[in-house]
């Protein structure tokens, strides 16, 4: 009877063991390191590190490994790392991904190989649509959705015709479609540059074309290194004053501490949109900005909130299983609910993950300090879903 008794209480503690033969949590982050694009790929590293200091290294009582890989901008590059984080490091979560042309080259390695895919910026229409999959979640946006709130704000301020300008590519081509679908005047021009490795950094001949076509306003999209050269030529060109500019994923905290550094003064007041601001007041956000600034010197940038933001869905879904990473069911089930504390504040996800959430109206300000950083001045979308749930056929 006391061999049955002991039998049965060991076979229980084995049950409740946190973990099927796995006593970490492994995690893969790919972003870009190199090349002028590595300052945003930084950016999210130091979020996602101060992440894991914020929960103390551990998900479900496990240990947490992050494992950080640089994409090198290039899609081919993405997807021998992600094939390295599933075949060789056999993690468990592989996240990151600023570029949607490095996420569709990565996707099939990831899911194929039976891993969660997380992104945390990157927001291909394709994987919202026809491409979405159980184990794929977004702790951003898709591709189109803020460009489509920027859109509403143009119509809202009596916009009447626009020149349009973004990179050639997936994301580009996306943001291009975004602001189409809800602005109601005249585009009168459109330019889509080249991008990568070898990006297109001289705007002149297309600002000329801009002033040339007498439009009320420019809408660009010009991540990272590319942004801040632009919002320079703009100015120097004159064209301030001439032109409203409206920008998304353009003006932020990358880009506005050398812009201010510039003396690019024709940036403040200026207008973009945002699912989220260094200023939302939800209690997370509070927490994630000044642990940032402390920790680094600087305002963090969407990319940052989003990296944050991922090691919290994770662990909401380790935890909710008890650290059993067998578990796939019980962590896709639990990061499907959005239970966990998000910068953004509470939201819930749509049936292919990405996503429902607000969009912000956003200006360029002085803060107490002098620094530059931009504020929410209005919700511009209230709990939006992209338009490309409905060919996900979750």
């Amino acid at each position: 009877m006391k061999k049955t008794a002991l039998a049965l209480a060991a076979a229980a503690a084995l049950l409740a063991s946190p973990s099927h033969g796995d006593d970490k949590v492994k995690i893969g982050f790919v972003t870009t390191l190199t090349t002028p694009a590595g300052v945003i790929g930084r950016d999210m590293v130091d979020a996602v590190n101060l992440a894991m200091q914020d929960i103390g290294g551990k998900m479900g009582g496990l240990e947490v490994e992050l494992i950080i890989e640089d994409d090198g901008f290039k899609p081919e590059t993405g997807k021998q790392k992600t094939d390295k984080l599933v075949k060789q490091d056999d993690v468990h979560f592989v996240s990151g991904f600023i570029w949607s042309h490095v996420l569709l080259a990565s996707r099939k390695s990831a899911l194929d190989g039976g891993k969660f895919l997380i992104s945390s910026n990157a927001g291909p229409s394709q994987i919202a649509g026809k491409l979405c999959h159980e184990n794929f979640f977004s702790t951003s946006w898709q591709n189109d959705q803020t460009p489509m709130a920027m859109g509403e704000v143009l119509n809202q301020q009596g916009v009447k015709s626009l020149y349009v300008m973004a990179p050639n590519y997936a994301a580009g081509k996306n943001m291009v479609a975004g602001v189409e679908r809800t602005f109601k005047g005249e585009i009168l021009g459109k330019d889509m540059t080249k991008w990568g490795k070898d990006a297109q950094l001289d705007f002149s001949a297309e600002l000329a074309k801009a002033k040339a076509s007498g439009a009320d306003g420019i809408f660009v999209f010009y991540p990272g290194k590319a942004g801040g050269a632009f919002i320079k030529q703009y100015q120097q060109a004159g064209l301030q004053g001439e032109i409203a500019l409206y920008t998304v994923f353009t003006v932020d905290s990358i880009a506005l501490p050398n812009l201010q550094k510039a003396g690019m003064s024709g940036v403040l007041g200026s207008l973009n949109t945002q699912f989220w601001g260094p200023d939302l007041d939800t209690p997370q956000n509070k927490q994630f900005v000044s642990g940032f600034k402390k920790a680094y010197g600087r305002y963090p940038s969407f990319y940052a909130a989003q990296s944050y933001d991922t090691i919290f869905l994770i662990k909401s879904a380790v935890e909710a299983v008890g650290g059993n990473l067998d578990d796939m069911d019980g962590m896709r089930a639990a990061m499907a609910k959005a239970d966990f504390p998000s910068v953004r504040g509470p939201f819930r996800y749509g049936n292919n993950h990405f996503p429902i959430q607000n969009f912000y109206l956003r200006k360029v300000v002085e803060d107490a300090d002098g620094v530059w950083t931009t504020t929410v001045v209005d919700t511009v979308l209230k709990d939006h879903q992209d338009v490309y749930a409905t060919d996900c056929k979750m």
